[in-house]
């Protein structure tokens, strides 16, 4: 028997799956690390404890299914996306990563905006946001001039962990398209970006595609993971474009909702014609020649765990949502709007904070509860108006995370979105899709889909009931009204928050 990994690098931990040639999980570890928020808006990670993380969940996955280490074919990634690490000439980093959910970069995201214009969505097809790549560098570049002399190159997370497993520098199209500085289209870095920032082309490593062989294990760290050598790794993809193939978005028509801490609405695109001027985010597929366009809700998960730990602190989430099948839709008139941290689509705003509206005294804990997850699926269903507008047709969508292991949240979802919602059998995200991409490039498969055929097993379908679907469509108008309502008042209440 053979086996590959996927290893997904998320924000809170690294979790390693061992899967064997017809996609069932063997074994599964996984391994947490620090987050530093020394500042308001400031999100690092030491890129180190990455590597410790990846070397001791590779340790345990090996020793606990007591495989042989020659039967691991392939090693591939999957990784939070955007997070930047500055490397000097001899491949350290020369600070702390600078993550995703960083939010200290607006003025550098005017700068981008001037110096590039026009350009910047012609090319990079996504706005500059303080999450992406580009703003962090140029953040670096002004605020700590001594770091950043000595930086000549950068990576993303994932990128680096792969990098400390082989030695070899590469970046995946999947991943480069969240710098801002890639050409979308071409797969090429885009020389008019770098030009116009004033970044040398040697700043940005090698391109490869997400099934690409780059390399095997260094000897040292083969031996610290308990591994062979002659493991093939692969480059691996982001977390999103690994959790579309995970989930069997390979081809048109199909749709995604992850919602992990953020929440994604994800619509695979064969190829590059749909221009969405930004509106949602559009970038290359881990699957070749293709890609897709994509809704972010910054606190999706984050808001139902952000409610539990101020209100229901001790409880389990089960204890949290007991009785919110009995609530009727509309929480009893009570909305929630899940901006706690800013929103990205369809409000690039790191200013808006979050609301409840309604509040009256026959309220009780269950119908904030529900409000809150009523709220976190509002906003993704932004995302679906979005598409729908631009002429996608959103029939079916498959849902994975945090809101696909509760059966009440997942009918709310096809209620919302007035669509079929599928659960997976075997849901394990952007771990399953680095897995598939390994599988793929050991040539276990003829493509990614024939993989998916047998990888990715669907289970129960959620189908929209007609009266909900009209109750949340009127509430749904009156959610969209809150943002405008109190952007200035949030706007107002900035000066006060720290």
């Amino acid at each position: 028997m053979s086996y590959v990994i996927g290893i997904d690098l998320g924000t809170s931990a690294v979790k390693a799956l061992l899967l064997d040639r017809s996609g069932c999980v063997a074994a599964e570890a996984s391994r947490d690390y620090p987050l530093y928020h020394e500042h308001s808006g400031w999100s690092e990670q030491e890129p180190e404890d990455w590597v410790t993380g990846t070397l001791g969940a590779l340790r345990e996955l090996i020793e606990t299914a007591g495989v042989p280490a020659d039967a691991i074919e392939g090693i591939s990634f999957s990784g939070q996306m955007h997070g930047l690490v500055l490397l000097n000439a001899a491949g350290e980093p020369v600070r702390r990563a600078i993550l995703w959910n960083d939010t200290r970069t607006t003025a550098e995201c005017r700068e981008i905006e001037a110096l590039v214009g026009q350009e910047l969505l012609t090319v990079t097809r996504n706005p500059a946001l303080e999450g992406f790549t580009l703003p962090k560098i140029l953040w670096v570049r002004k605020h700590e001039p001594e770091a950043f002399a000595q930086a000549v190159s950068f990576l993303l997370p994932k990128d680096y962990v792969r990098y400390r497993l082989t030695g070899a520098l590469h970046m995946d199209y999947s991943d480069a398209a969240g710098t801002l500085l890639l050409d979308v289209a071409n797969k090429r870095w885009s020389s008019e970006v770098l030009e116009a920032v004033g970044l040398p082309a040697s700043f940005a490593p090698a391109l490869v595609e997400s099934h690409a062989l780059t390399g095997t294990l260094l000897p040292e760290l083969a031996a610290a993971a308990g591994l062979s050598a002659d493991t093939k790794v692969f480059a691996g993809g982001a977390d999103n474009a690994c959790g579309a193939i995970g989930s069997g978005i390979l081809q048109e028509g199909l749709t995604m909702c992850s919602i992990g801490t953020s929440g994604v609405i994800l619509s695979y695109e064969k190829d590059s014609a749909n221009d969405f001027r930004g509106k949602v985010h559009f970038f290359n597929h881990g699957k070749e020649n293709a890609f897709y366009a994509m809704g972010v809700t910054l606190a999706a998960g984050y808001s139902l765990s952000w409610f539990k730990n101020t209100f229901a602190k001790g409880e389990s989430f089960n204890e949290l949502l007991q009785g919110i099948e009995n609530v009727k839709p509309g929480s009893k008139g009570l909305l929630f709007t899940p901006y706690l941290v800013g929103e990205r689509t369809p409000h690039a705003d790191s200013v808006i904070r979050g609301s409840f509206i309604g509040i009256d005294g026959s309220h009780e804990r269950v119908h904030f509860a529900r409000a809150v997850m009523e709220g976190i699926t509002f906003s993704l269903n932004e995302s679906v108006d979005l598409f729908r507008q631009a002429g996608k047709t959103v029939d079916t969508i498959i849902s994975i995370g945090g809101g696909a292991q509760n059966p009440v949240w997942l009918q709310m979802q096809a209620d919302i979105f007035n669509a079929d919602v599928v659960s997976l059998e075997n849901e394990q995200g952007p771990g399953l899709g680095a897995a598939m991409l390994a599988a793929y490039g050991c040539g276990w498969f003829e493509s990614l889909e024939a993989c998916a055929e047998l990888f990715v097993k669907r289970a129960s379908v959620y189908r929209p009931d007609p009266a909900a679907v009209d109750a949340y469509a009127g509430l749904f108008r009156i959610y969209q009204e809150v943002y405008q309502q109190t952007r200035s008042l949030n706007a107002g209440l900035q000066a006060y928050r720290n």
